[in-house]
């Protein structure tokens, strides 16, 4: 199976949201698509104006 990460060559976590409900998640997913480019470089830049990859330190598995 072709990931979405490999398939773009996406290799930084720079944006985040948790969720109690997977529901919710899934929610706020399909809004956000919805959203303009900008906005959600807007939205990424009032969190993490540097782009700095948040998964930096967490521990990666292999398959």
């Amino acid at each position: 199976m072709r990931v979405f990460s490999k398939k773009y060559g996406l290799y930084k976590l720079v944006y985040f949201e948790s969720f109690q409900y997977v529901n919710d998640a899934i929610t706020r997913e399909k809004n956000v698509k919805k959203w303009k480019r900008q906005w959600k470089i807007d939205r990424i830049e009032k969190k993490n104006f540097n782009w700095v990859d948040l998964s930096k330190d967490w521990k990666v598995f292999d398959d």
